[in-house]
């Protein structure tokens, strides 16, 4: 048998979210992302770079944090990030779901895994300030609150832009 990579490609998790909120947020990123550094539909990133040696036991992890049923995310607002424009999001279980993963994948964490997590859907970035303060202000205008489901775990291995997926881990 081969013995693992020294250096296999970084994991990636997300949070899923009903198809609903997913085709507006792809859209919303289609329309507003600079083409040529779109290579990902939007997503809710919940860690960005777990060791990829480590991928059975993030499996095993993901699977028993699935085992809750799905459950509601508030959409609170629209978020200013200099270059780019993200949808905030909040909820108490993602936080615990958050949290107990980090907890248990502790030692692996990078220095951006270790920090506060703030959920968002990002549907702008890398483009002038001026560009993303615009959408910010048009954005913020029509911004309505809402409620999008969440449905699961999805695993992912980091390619240096694009992502390709490892599986997913639905709730309930």
């Amino acid at each position: 048998m081969p013995a693992p990579s020294a250096d296999p490609a970084p994991l990636v998790v997300t949070l899923l979210l009903d198809d609903a909120a997913q085709d507006r947020f792809d859209r919303l990123r289609a329309q507003h992302f600079p083409p040529e550094r779109n290579h990902l539909a939007a997503h809710v990133t919940l860690f960005h770079a777990l060791p990829g040696a480590h991928l059975d036991a993030v499996r095993a992890d993901l699977a028993a944090a699935a085992d809750r049923p799905a459950f509601d995310v508030a959409v609170t607002g629209v978020r200013f990030l200099g270059r780019g424009v993200a949808y905030v999001l909040s909820s108490p279980e993602v936080a615990e779901v958050r949290d107990g993963l980090a907890a248990a994948w502790q030692p692996w964490l990078t220095p951006q895994d270790r920090q506060k997590h703030a959920p968002h859907v990002t549907v702008q970035n890398k483009v002038a300030p001026e560009v993303a303060r615009a959408l910010h202000e048009r954005l913020s205008a029509e911004f309505v609150p809402e409620t999008v489901r969440a449905r699961g775990l999805g695993l992912w291995r980091y390619l240096g832009g694009p992502w390709e997926p490892v599986g997913e881990h639905p709730f309930g």
